[in-house]
Parts: C-alpha cells; structure tokens; sequence
C-alpha cells in the first residue's frame, strides 16, 4: 500500500485548488457556526453555565424519566439504543470503513485518520471528564471538581458525555471518510449526514430518559465531539490540498 503517492477521488485535476466537496458545499452559516473557534466558545460557554446557574435546573431536570413513565421500554433502551453511540458499535464502523478506503484509495489516510479519531476522543473528551471531575448523576452532586476517576471511576467523570461526543466525533469521521476518500454521491452524503443526526438524537434522549447524565453533559458532549471532529476535519483537509498541489507540480514539471 502506497502512501500519499495516489490521488483521493475528492481532488480531481480538474479542480487546481485541490478543494474538497466538503469545503466547497459547506461555505454557509452552518460551516461558520460549526468552526473550530464557535464550537470551543460555545463549549466553555456551556461549562460555565452548567457550574453555576444550571446547576439547579441540572437537578431539577434529572429524573429516571423512562422508569416512571415507561418501563417496559428500560431494557431495550440500555442494551439497543444506548449501545449504539458505544465503542462496542462505533469503532468497528470506523474500522471497516477506514480499512475498505484505505485498501480502494491505495493510502494510508483513512486509517491514520480513523486512529486520529479515536485519540481525540480517549485523549481530548477523556482528558476534558478526567479535568472537570464532574459526579454522575447517581451521586447526586452537579458541580464540577467534585469527582474523579480515582475516587468514583466512571461515575466521577460525567462531563462531556462520552456517548453523545462519539455520536458526533465518531460517525462524523465515518462520513468524512467516505464523503472524501470514496465515490459516494453527494445525495448519499446528505443521507448518511442525516443518520448521524439521528444517531446524535437518539444518544442525547436515550441518556435523558434513563437519568444517566445532566442535560448539560449531553450538551457539551455535542460540542466536544463536534470541535475535535472539526480539528481533525480542517487539519485532514489542508494536508490533501499540499498533497494534491505537489502531486499537480510533479505532473506539470517537464
């Protein structure tokens, strides 16, 4: 397997900016309000409010909403729904995916992107828990610094949510991958956009309902998982383009 010596399908010679269709579709207020500085903002944003005024409301919210109101429902929520955010389901998507393209694309990009991933979510949403040392919402306690890993082990690091930062982090990478590595049409990207939406959804009402988390652990999950997404995302992006540009320059030379 070559690397970095083969064209990714997303840079045609056709298109001397080297521009993928990621950067080229999404140039609107959706691409701006999902940078990496509107999504660091608004993650602290959340983390100071969720340490002070909404904490009582965190309290208030918190109930075992789908035991009182649906039981029945409890087991098929906690061992379906909820497993699909988990690691048990995301990483080998990510996996096969990255494997298949790097395998089409004759590249080492997809996987050293999938593992790319990976760390940013061990590395960056679990050092940003292991920091905040939030309690989980079975100690009764929303404030930050009162936890820990040490003390509560998982119960000690409720924030970000873990589940709804890899809904956002992990699948994102699965589309990034074949939205830029693959031939996959721009009505199938739009699509499988769209699932992950609802993988997201799923992750943030699933949580809720059992009482797992505080809504605002949801809420930060999603805004981590989004801005070490994009970080990957921009840093992928603007590699290929050199790539692309020295590749279009050994080409040109006589």
């Amino acid at each position: 397997m070559a690397v970095d010596t083969h064209r990714t399908p997303d840079a045609p010679t056709g298109d001397p900016s080297g521009r993928d269709r990621t950067q080229a579709e999404g140039r609107g207020w959706l691409y701006r309000a999902t940078s990496i500085w509107a999504l660091a903002i608004g993650f602290i944003a959340v983390t100071i409010i969720a340490a002070g005024p909404m904490r009582v409301f965190d309290y208030t919210l918190n109930r075992r909403w789908l035991y009182l109101f649906n039981p029945d429902l409890v087991w098929f929520a906690q061992n379906v729904l909820d497993s699909i955010a988990g690691q048990a389901v995301c990483l080998p998507v990510l996996a096969i995916v990255a494997i298949v393209l790097s395998r089409r694309t004759q590249s080492w990009r997809p996987i050293g992107f999938a593992l790319a991933t990976e760390a940013a979510f061990f590395i960056g949403v679990g050092g940003l828990k292991f920091l905040l040392a939030r309690p989980a919402t079975t100690l009764h306690d929303p404030r930050f610094f009162q936890g820990g890993l040490l003390e509560f082990g998982d119960r000690g690091i409720s924030y970000p949510s873990g589940h709804t930062s890899e809904a956002v982090l992990v699948y994102g990478a699965v589309v990034y991958l074949i939205a830029n590595y693959s031939g996959a049409s721009r009505q199938l990207v739009r699509v499988l956009c769209w699932v992950v939406v609802a993988i997201t959804a799923n992750s943030v009402v699933v949580s809720f309902l059992l009482g797992w988390h505080w809504i605002t652990d949801l809420i930060g999950g999603l805004l981590a998982g989004g801005l070490f997404l994009r970080i990957l995302v921009q840093y992928d992006t603007r590699a290929r383009r050199r790539l692309q540009r020295r590749a279009n320059t050994v080409a040109a030379s006589p």
